[in-house]
């Protein structure tokens, strides 16, 4: 059993007739109806005609009263006056903590609480904040208040998402309100960045002067601005009620308001989400067709610009259903990519996407949490019921989707034209760590030239709107603080992203963040150990634990956490992010890692097909053949060299650098590249960059 907390009109079944009852999703209404997760009715009315009501799927049998299980958090939801009790209690205590209830809610407005796993002896809390910032523009403003609020109040470090979010760890209750309100103030947000409501919506962060880069950005703000709380608890709760906002659109605003096919809670300061908000969190992404820097299918919702042939922007593409969390060891949870629900007119998106929200809304499963994101839904009704019940919503049919080229992963790193006669330059950021050198030297540099920037689902960060006259200062500053150009950086670490884990988030089971630069070192030891040249690469992607925050399942060699130093190895993604990886071996402790990657890198440079990925090698040998090879390996075969001599000129070259490189904990090829970076920076006049 489920709960279905009803759009404005809802109905239930009743023995051979049905009988229709209002709902406004109010914390006190006493019309709050309970259907089976198997049944959904609609009731199409105006406030001028009687209703008319359909049923879409198989009715309730009417003889049980009792009501389903609701999980815990829907009880809090319901409890808490629209996400501010007992939160805006709890905070004026004492205590370093909030209670369990205030936990819940504190993510709606974009915050974790939080301890420090590494500490012994007694627990001490923190919290981590979470931006919200669409197609991840950061203002020249906020960067620089994000900045000092990591100095000031929190680690002295900044976390870029895989959401092209910002994250400020290590926060004391006592100083929340102050750097809430630094950021509201400074036109940025949290609110929804984390709980049970749409997520941060997704762009591809490239400042490009393109009608199509242009039309995306703007439909992902709209949905975002869609998709916002309308209640006001984050404002009450950090700036006393004071709304600092900029205007939307008039085209948002009708869309949120406009209750024709019985979407909205009537009289509700929540239209769309009620009292209690979504089953689980929701997350969107708009592109361009080929772009696929934002992991498309990944997504509750993606949404796909399509144009004419002139260029203009037309209509969308809709796909619906992925989601990356899954729970170790319970089957019935799994990672799900995206699938085709259709096409709709350019003017049409915000309610095709309200009409695929409130279908969620009415029918994902709130008695168990594992359970509640819409892509379970999806795979338990199917793709065709799913768009008969969303079509109800939204008031017409979907078209096909039309046919779009292979998607392509962009990184964006390095020089580019924007398009109106200013440059972007994308900055490799491992991990999205931005500490030390580095930092200083971002903020140095974005508010010398008074820079906004943007961030990247793949961690990294995009300076934007620079003159061609300050090109080579920027380089030069650039090298010097250790942001280097891309043909600088291992292209392992290029494609390759890792949740921060231990020791802050709770939910982790061993290391992400802190173990993926030696996770890395060992595989460019492998590559050179087997033979693959410098630039060949994999996309590689680590995360503590099964809930997939950077996307492991979508890479061609995942490492997922399933033990303490220990983690399931998945198989099978591609380099553009259209295909799911599998599971091919559980609980790899991390000193074995060699003894899998060896025979997998070894036989792929022998027996691959031309240009062919390392992520569909494994996929066209099959996981039993590739287990066979793995246990059977003894290693590299005496004949075969150890040397790349396309990288180093001889032998006795090759020896030199690696015993240096011994010393000091480095491959050869890490070392060399040390040294060419020190060069680079040495060249202070920027010439050799």
């Amino acid at each position: 059993m489920t709960t279905s907390f009803g759009a404005a009109n809802t109905a239930i079944a009743n023995t051979s007739r049905l009988r229709s009852q209002k709902c406004d999703g109010l914390k006190n209404s006493p019309h709050s109806i309970l259907l089976n997760k198997r049944v959904h009715v609609f009731s199409f009315s105006s406030p001028k005609s009687p209703s008319i009501i359909r049923a879409v799927s198989t009715p309730v049998k009417p003889e049980t009263s009792a009501e389903p299980k609701r999980s815990k958090v829907e009880i809090f939801k319901e409890q808490s006056n629209f996400i501010r009790y007992p939160l805006s209690e709890e905070l004026l205590t004492d205590a370093q903590n909030v209670n369990e209830a205030a936990t819940q809610l504190i993510k709606f407005h974009g915050s974790y609480q939080q301890t420090n796993r590494d500490e012994r002896g007694t627990r001490s809390y923190t919290f981590m904040l979470r931006t919200k910032n669409p197609c991840g523009k950061v203002s020249n403003k906020l960067y620089l208040t994000m900045d000092d609020l990591a100095d000031q109040f929190g680690i002295g470090t900044l976390r870029l998402t895989t959401r092209q979010t910002f994250q400020l760890h290590g926060v004391l209750k006592k100083d929340l309100k102050t750097v809430m309100s630094a950021i509201i103030r400074s036109m940025g947000s949290t609110l929804g960045a984390c709980g049970d409501l749409n997520r941060n919506v997704l762009a591809p962060a490239a400042p490009l002067f393109r009608k199509d880069y242009i039309f995306a950005q703007q439909t992902a703000e709209n949905i975002a601005a869609l998709l916002t709380p309308q209640s006001g608890f984050y404002y009450d709760m950090w700036v006393d009620g004071e709304r600092i906002m900029s205007a939307e659109p008039p085209e948002v605003t009708k869309a949120r308001n406009d209750n024709s096919h019985g979407t909205n809670f009537p009289d509700s300061p929540e239209p769309i989400y009620g009292t209690q908000f979504l089953p689980r969190k929701f997350k969107v992404a708009v592109t361009v067709p080929e772009d696929n820097s934002v992991d498309i299918l990944t997504n509750d919702i993606g949404v796909v610009v399509v144009s004419d042939d002139n260029g203009e922007p037309k209509g969308f593409n809709l796909y619906v259903g992925g989601g990356m969390g899954r729970t170790h060891r319970i089957e019935t949870t799994f990672a799900r990519i995206a699938e085709p629900l259709g096409y709709v007119p350019k003017e049409d998106i915000l309610y095709a996407v309200k009409a695929i929200v409130v279908t969620q809304r009415e029918n994902g499963r709130r008695d168990d949490r594992k359970y509640s994101r819409m892509k379970y839904l999806i795979s338990s009704w199917g793709i065709e019921k799913f768009r008969t019940v969303v079509e109800q919503y939204y008031g017409k049919k979907f078209e096909p989707c039309h046919e779009l080229p292979e998607w392509e992963f962009k990184s964006y790193l390095g020089w580019h034209e924007q398009g109106d006669g200013g440059l972007f330059c994308g900055l490799h950021v491992d991990n999205g760590r931005v500490k030390g050198t580095m930092k200083t030297t971002l903020r140095e540099i974005i508010e010398k030239y008074n820079l906004n920037v943007r961030i990247t689902p793949n961690q990294n960060i995009i300076l934007c709107d620079i003159r061609r006259a300050w090109k080579r200062p920027i380089t030069t500053a650039l090298a010097q603080g250790g942001l280097l150009q891309p043909r600088y950086v291992d292209p392992l670490n290029i494609t390759s992203m890792a949740c921060p884990a231990l020791p802050l988030c709770p939910l982790a089971i061993t290391e992400a963040e802190r173990g993926i630069p030696d996770i890395l070192k060992r595989v460019r030891a492998v590559f050179e150990k087997v033979g693959l040249k410098y630039n060949e690469s994999v996309v590689i992607r680590v995360t503590g634990c099964p809930n997939g925050c950077a996307r492991p399942y979508m890479a061609e060699l995942g490492l997922v956490g399933d033990g303490p130093n220990s983690y399931q190895i998945w198989l099978g993604g591609t380099p553009n992010q259209t295909s799911l990886a599998k599971t091919f071996m559980n609980k790899v402790k991390i000193h074995d890692f060699e003894k899998v990657l060896e025979p997998l890198f070894y036989y792929w440079r022998r027996k691959r097909q031309s240009k062919e990925s390392f992520g569909n090698f494994t996929t066209r040998m099959g996981f039993e053949k590739l287990q066979e090879l793995v246990d059977k390996w003894e290693g590299v075969p005496e004949s075969w060299s150890r040397y790349n001599l396309k990288l180093f000129a001889d032998k006795e070259t090759y020896e030199a650098m690696e015993e240096l490189a011994r010393l000091e904990d480095k491959s050869a090829h890490q070392l060399a590249m040390q040294v060419i970076r020190n060069f680079v920076v040495s060249q202070k006049n920027g010439k050799s960059v």
